[in-house]
Parts: structure tokens; C-alpha cells; sequence
């Protein structure tokens, strides 16, 4: 199961009743500018229920307070703080049943254009290689033929070779 991170919001587990969205804004606030603060409620006693997320403006900021409050102590209750994990959202593993159908409609976009673009890349290679192979080819046609006019040239231009071949007739 590939779970993608939050790297800039942060679960904070292990809360005193006492502890509110301020408080635990106040907390955490020295790390860093902090874009949200959510403390989710229990639908029974409308209590949160000891944990909350607080999601930091820049990814090093979470890493800082992720390192400093771990294992810190909030109104007698030691912390736990990690990344935070997206919600699962009822209807699918990956949430789509929440989802309009266009949600990633520019990503698709995207994709398909990245696609194209690689499609067009790889024919364009593979043109360029038949080329340099097609060339190749006539470049070794033409030695292997220059060859065989350099071995007949050498013979009638060559005198030894006259006089071998003149000698080799007689002794027939």
C-alpha cells in the first residue's frame, strides 16, 4: 500500500482534554508559520478527541517541531508527533468516491501530454538511427566495394603482380 506523506502537517496524538486549537497553536508556533490547526471532535460529547494536526507553511519548519515535541510534555501528557497520514475517505482506498469526476482532469492532461511528448522523442531517436544505420551501411558497401577495385587496380597497376600472373599462364 504506497501511502503518500504530508510532509508539513504533522498528527499530534496524546492530548489533555484541556488542550484547544489555540493552545496547541501557541505550542507549536515558535517552529514556524502555521497555515492550520485542527483538533477533530467526537460527534458523541463534541470533545476533541486527543490528537490534532497542525500543518506548517514550510516543509523544514514541521521537521523542527516534529523533532523538538516528540516525547514533550502539554498540560501532563507527554506528545507523540509524527507526519500525518491523508484521511481515508469512505468509498475507496484512495478516496475518489468523494472526488468530482474532473478533480484530476490537469493531471490527466498532463500525463497525456507527457506521453505524447515521450512518444515523439522515441520516434524521433529511432528515425535518427535508422538514418545513422542506413548510413552505416553504404559507408561499409562502399569499402567493401572500393576494396575489390583496389585489388583489381593493384594487379594491372602492380608490375610483380603482371609478372606473377604472366608466370603463373606460362606454366600452364
Amino acid at each position: 500500500m504506497n501511502v503518500q506523506i504530508q510532509k508539513n502537517t504533522l498528527y499530534v496524538g496524546g492530548l489533555a482534554e484541556e488542550v484547544n486549537e489555540l493552545i496547541l497553536h501557541s505550542a507549536f508556533i515558535p517552529f514556524g508559520d502555521i497555515k492550520d490547526v485542527k483538533t477533530p471532535l467526537d460527534q458523541a460529547t463534541q470533545k476533541h478527541r486527543s490528537f490534532g494536526f497542525v500543518t506548517f507553511l514550510e516543509r523544514d519548519d514541521a521537521i523542527a517541531a516534529m523533532d523538538n515535541m516528540d516525547g514533550a510534555e502539554l498540560y501532563g501528557r507527554v506528545l507523540t508527533v509524527n507526519y500525518a497520514l491523508p484521511e481515508r475517505i469512505k468509498g475507496g482506498e484512495q478516496g475518489w468516491a468523494a472526488q468530482p469526476i474532473w478533480a484530476d482532469a490537469d493531471t490527466w492532461f498532463e500525463r497525456q501530454q507527457q506521453e505524447q511528448e515521450m512518444q515523439r522523442l522515441q520516434a524521433e531517436q529511432k528515425a535518427a538511427m535508422q538514418v545513422a544505420e542506413d548510413l552505416h551501411r553504404k559507408k561499409m558497401a562502399e569499402d567493401r566495394d572500393g576494396e575489390k577495385d583496389d585489388d583489381t587496380e593493384t594487379k594491372t597497376d602492380d608490375p610483380m603482380a603482371v609478372a606473377e600472373a604472366e608466370a603463373v599462364k606460362q606454366t600452364i
